[in-house]
C-alpha cells in the first residue's frame, strides 16, 4: 500500500486524511535525518576535502515554526559534517546527534529524556538507516526518491523533494492537523 501523497505544501485542515491528521496532531517531537531530506543528498567535497551541503531556507522556516510551537526538535544523522551542526546552530536545533548509522538508540534516549510515547513523535528520512525509527514511531515520513523500501515503511510521502521544503511541507501537515477541530 502506497503511503498518502501531499496535495501541496499548505494543507487545509478538511482536507487531510482522518487517520494522518490524528498521527500529526500527536506530534510533540519531530526527528529529522539530515542529507537526503534536509538537504538533496548530494554531497560537495571540495580538493582539501571539506564537505558541504546546501539547506533549504523554508525548512528552516519550517521547523522554527514548530519549535515556536512547543514541538522539540532533533537531528539524527549519519554526518558527521561540520556544516550540519553549524546550520542546525543557526536555526536553533539544539539536540543534534550526528555521526550514527544506527539511529534508534539515540532516537529512544532523546524519547525517554523527553518523557514522550513513541506515537508521540514523528521521524522523516529517506533511506534504510531510517527504518527502525520509522517503525517505531507514530508518524513515519520520507521523501518521493526514497526507496521503495522504505516508502513501504511511511504514512506520509512528501510532494517536494528533500532538500526542496520537504520538511517546511511536514510542518505544515503538522501545524494544520493541530488546528483541526475534532
Amino acid at each position: 500500500m502506497e503511503a498518502p501523497r501531499a496535495a501541496g505544501v499548505d494543507h487545509d485542515p478538511e482536507t487531510i486524511d482522518a487517520a494522518l491528521a490524528a498521527r500529526a496532531r500527536a506530534v510533540r517531537l519531530l526527528t529529522c535525518d539530515v542529507d537526503g531530506v534536509l538537504t538533496d543528498g548530494r554531497i560537495h567535497v571540495d580538493d582539501d576535502g571539506r564537505e558541504s551541503k546546501a539547506f533549504h531556507a523554508l525548512d528552516g522556516v519550517g521547523l522554527k515554526r514548530l519549535m515556536a510551537e512547543g514541538i522539540a526538535v532533533a537531528w539524527i544523522t549519519g554526518s558527521s559534517s561540520a556544516s550540519v551542526a553549524h546550520r542546525a546552530r543557526l536555526i536553533g536545533v539544539t539536540r543534534l546527534y550526528r555521526g550514527t548509522d544506527d539511529k534508534l538508540p539515540s532516537w529512544e534516549a532523546l524519547r525517554a529524556e523527553l518523557g514522550l510515547d513513541p506515537a508521540a513523535c514523528a521521524h522523516i528520512g529517506d533511506d534504510l538507516p531510517d527504518i527502525p525509527l520509522m517503525r517505531a514511531c507514530g508518524l513515519a515520513v520520507t521523501v518521493p526518491h526514497a526507496p521503495g523500501e522504505v516508502k513501504r515503511h511511511a504514512h506520509y510521502v512528501t510532494r517536494l523533494p528533500g532538500g526542496s521544503g520537504a520538511v517546511r511541507e511536514l510542518a505544515e501537515l503538522i501545524l494544520s492537523a493541530r488546528a483541526r477541530v475534532g
